[in-house]
């Protein structure tokens, strides 16, 4: 099976925030209140791609048979 392409860049775009997030740590110049600040919309932009990442794997490993739906909601537990 080839891989989602989407798999593989959504991939990479939560390798590109997790840089962003360590480089916000290692600002010394930030305060907690501003690293804070500026960490809080990184990672609600990883939590949105890592569920999103989830559902693209987990659409490849049990691909919906044509005209049903693709049964994430059964999937997901929230």
């Amino acid at each position: 099976m080839v891989p989602m392409k989407p798999i593989h860049h959504i991939e990479n775009a939560l390798k590109d925030l997790d840089k962003e997030v360590e480089a916000v740590l290692m600002n010394l110049s930030l305060s907690l209140t501003q690293k804070d600040n500026v960490m809080l919309p990184i990672l609600q932009q990883k939590k949105v791609l890592k569920q999103t990442l989830e559902d693209l794997k987990y659409l490849e490993e049990h691909p919906p048979t044509p005209n049903q739906p693709c049964g994430i909601s059964k999937y997901r537990k929230e």
